[in-house]
């Protein structure tokens, strides 16, 4: 049997996190949560994950500072970012970038569902 796909989510909000991470499993993944960007980049360099699902607004490293050290490293993985703070040039950045999804907080479960799974659909097509 196959190991689930391992969906990492990076949030400084805890009640995001954990309802988060509770819709990731419910749909059979693993969900894997860090409070900040920079605990994600120390803990998550020896097993990728299928999936990086960020806030944008975090202490110390933005989600986007994320997505571009992730790049910058050589590391393609499909990322969402999600944000109570979406504005155009933010969104433009994040997909120049390769984001494979930009949604606004709150975010419906049924949002965050068909962002994973085209994201995922995209990385098992590459």
């Amino acid at each position: 049997m196959a190991e689930a796909p391992v969906i990492a989510i990076v949030d400084d909000d805890e009640a995001v996190r954990v309802a988060t991470g509770s819709l990731v499993r419910s749909l059979g993944y693993t969900a894997e949560t860090y409070s900040s960007a920079r605990d994600f980049l120390r803990a998550s360099a020896a097993r990728e994950p299928a999936c990086l699902i960020t806030d944008v607004q975090m202490p110390g490293m933005s989600g986007v500072e994320l997505q571009e050290a992730l790049v910058a490293a050589g590391r393609r993985l499909p990322v969402i970012f999600v944000t109570a703070f979406p504005t155009e040039s933010l969104r433009s950045r994040a997909l120049a970038a390769g984001a494979s999804g930009f949604l606004r907080k709150p975010c419906e479960g049924r949002a965050i569902i068909d962002c994973l799974e085209r994201a995922l659909r995209q990385r098992a097509a590459t």
